[in-house]
């Protein structure tokens, strides 16, 4: 498939559309938002290249998140040896809730949107703030910004991102 050709749209498409989906459902299995930048572009690839067997009709997103899954998977054995990865039993549990709570959950996806519309380092920095462990102070001596600095900073994305949140839900009709 060539970048001009009608499959390479369509996948582009399908992609644009479901891959707020798919880094929610990656969030679900992977510990680190990196983990997730890593596996979502490894799953992309592979459904570009498996592209051409997808039937048209079917479910995209099913199809991505499946992919996703086993990439996932991939990568966790690959990350095995860290005490932080759970056995197989608990990972699957883990996969099967977290594919069941994104397509139920269409707030995951306006939050998913909203950080998109975030610049680099904005959105950087509020997931900073926000990882579990990481402490402001340590972000403001990192950043070579004061305390305060990046308290207002953050504070002032979180209120962007829930006005976004809002205003996406309203447009897609959801409470």
């Amino acid at each position: 498939m060539s970048e001009g050709s009608p499959d390479y749209e369509a996948f582009v498409r399908h992609l644009v559309e479901h891959e707020p989906k798919m880094r929610a459902f990656l969030r679900g299995l992977l510990p680190t938002w990196d983990a997730v930048e890593e596996v979502a572009q490894e799953a992309s690839l592979v459904a570009w290249r498996k592209f051409g067997s997808f039937e048209e009709d079917t479910n995209f997103c099913g199809w991505l998140l499946t992919i996703a899954r086993f990439e996932a998977l991939k990568h966790r054995r690959k990350v095995a040896r860290s005490p932080l990865v759970f056995d197989d039993e608990v990972w699957e549990l883990l996969a099967d809730e977290s594919q069941t709570s994104t397509e139920l959950d269409p707030r995951r996806e306006a939050l998913e949107h909203c950080l998109q519309q975030l610049g680099g380092a904005q959105r950087e920095l509020l997931l900073k703030a926000h990882t579990p462990g990481i402490r402001l102070n340590e972000v403001a001596r990192a950043s070579g910004r004061s305390e305060q600095a990046i308290y207002k900073t953050v504070q002032r994305l979180r209120a962007a991102l829930l006005q976004c949140i809002e205003s996406q839900t309203r447009k897609e009709g959801v409470a």
